[in-house]
């Protein structure tokens, strides 16, 4: 019996070794990744929730994530109190990363999409132009990597609504190879009207 016991005591003291290394492993992995990820806060509320002995208050925090590569996420967190809605929703963001079309540093055609009351209308831009945008819409853009863009908001300005219409617009982007195979048209047809021009030029150069 005593054996057995001794036999025992090694092996798990292996295995809480490894245990913890896998997680300081995990944990650097997850240090990594979380430096490398653009975050924001768009907005904080207070919130009130009705019960018996009368009203309860909590904060309510929308987050954006974004590597600035085309990954980009949006996360809602409510919490007693502020940093941890926060954390919360950073990490309901990360969790809810999606891959958006971009082309270069602005998008590949106009979009418009709706939220609730809120509607955001999203338009490609030339190099240099910047992020013509305001609240809510400039953030999302910011994280997920657009540099140059022409974008209005044309309904609610609460900032919620704007910054998931905008996530809508982006999620409904297509690529230029997608867009001419949908209309049967030659690829360079539905590029944005500046990189036909710079295609053009540079045709008429290599000639």
């Amino acid at each position: 019996m005593n054996n057995q016991q001794q036999d025992r005591k090694p092996r798990r003291s292996r295995d809480d070794r490894e245990k913890r290394e896998r997680e300081q492993r995990d944990g650097r992995g997850d240090r990594e990744e979380r430096e490398e990820l653009d975050e924001r806060v768009i907005d904080i509320k207070r919130v009130a929730k009705v019960i018996k002995g009368g009203r309860r208050f909590a904060f309510r925090t929308v987050v954006v994530v974004g590597d600035g590569k085309g990954r980009i996420g949006i996360g809602i967190g409510k919490a007693r109190a502020v940093p941890d809605s926060i954390r919360k929703g950073t990490d309901r963001a990360r969790r809810q990363l999606n891959q958006v079309n971009l082309s270069g540093t602005t998008i590949p055609h106009p979009v418009t999409a709706e939220y609730g009351g809120a509607k955001v209308l999203l338009k490609p831009a030339s190099p240099g132009t910047g992020v013509i945008a305001g609240g809510g819409v400039r953030a999302v853009l910011e994280a997920a990597g657009v540099r140059d863009i022409l974008t209005k908001s044309q309904g609610s300005s609460n900032l919620l609504n704007v910054a998931m219409a905008t996530m809508h617009a982006l999620m409904e982007l297509r690529s230029a190879q997608e867009m001419a195979a949908m209309r049967g048209k030659n690829i360079d047809e539905v590029r944005p009207f500046f990189e036909r021009k710079r295609r053009t030029t540079e045709v008429v150069e290599s000639e």
